[in-house]
């Protein structure tokens, strides 16, 4: 059996990354991107810094019915306005709102073992 020295294996689980946001572009965020540009963006950053990490990555549309009990819970406190949109969270913990930054999520993943391949 062959070791290789260049891959780390750990129990990786997988994160959760959930983004809140509408079609349309929050009133106080002007300039920002949309909530499904940042849903987008947020994905492709996060799969080319931390490859090697699993995570699942969910949009939720406020305006849209939602099945699940906590994110519907979550969304009516972005409609209620307690919230910016997009509002991301990470393992439930409230990251950024409105214009999202990448420097606070990839920070909140490094919490939870991310780490960026060797070079």
């Amino acid at each position: 059996m062959e070791i290789r020295k260049d891959v780390i294996f750990l129990n990786k689980v997988p994160v959760s990354v959930e983004i809140y946001g509408a079609d349309i572009i929050c009133a106080s965020c002007v300039n920002a991107p949309s909530s499904k540009d940042t849903y987008e963006w947020l994905d492709a950053a996060i799969r080319r810094k931390y490859p090697e990490y699993p995570f699942s990555i969910e949009y939720i549309d406020i305006e849209k019915p939602i099945e699940d009990d906590r994110q519907a819970k979550i969304a009516q406190r972005v409609l209620d306005d307690e919230f910016f949109y997009p509002l991301v969270m990470i393992e439930g913990e409230v990251v950024g709102e409105g214009y999202i930054q990448l420097k606070p999520v990839l920070a909140e993943l490094e919490k939870h073992g991310f780490q960026e391949p060797a070079k």
